[in-house]
């Protein structure tokens, strides 16, 4: 994010113990620690927040999408329109109707073949 290499941090180090002293040098950098830590939480609440606006905003047009799909359809096929749904046998039911059928039609076989 801010791209600091070795020899600026270098500079950075120097120019502090410089400034501050050896003495403080722990109490500023404690400080400056506390100061990073508040900054990183503040950032990922910030961010986190961001994350739920965009969620809630995608959830909206998703279901105004959804409303205006639901209305064309209702408006294509009135209530009465539509009958009811026929009831269909189980695929495997079916598959067993159609074998028997099968076997049904087919001519017995002859004594002695087989």
């Amino acid at each position: 994010m801010f791209d600091i290499g070795a020899t600026e941090l270098l500079v950075i180090v120097i120019v502090a113990v410089i400034a501050i002293g050896p003495k403080d040098m722990p109490l500023a950098l404690r400080t400056a620690g506390r100061w990073i830590g508040k900054i990183r939480r503040m950032s990922a609440h910030f961010r986190t927040g961001m994350d739920a606006m965009i969620r809630e905003a995608e959830m909206e047009e998703m279901e105004k999408t959804w409303r205006e799909r639901n209305a064309k359809i209702m408006a294509e096929h009135p209530a009465g329109e539509m009958g009811p749904l026929q009831k269909t046998d189980p695929p495997a039911a079916s598959a067993e109707a159609a074998v028997n059928k099968a076997n049904e039609t087919q001519p017995p076989d002859k004594p002695g073949e087989g």
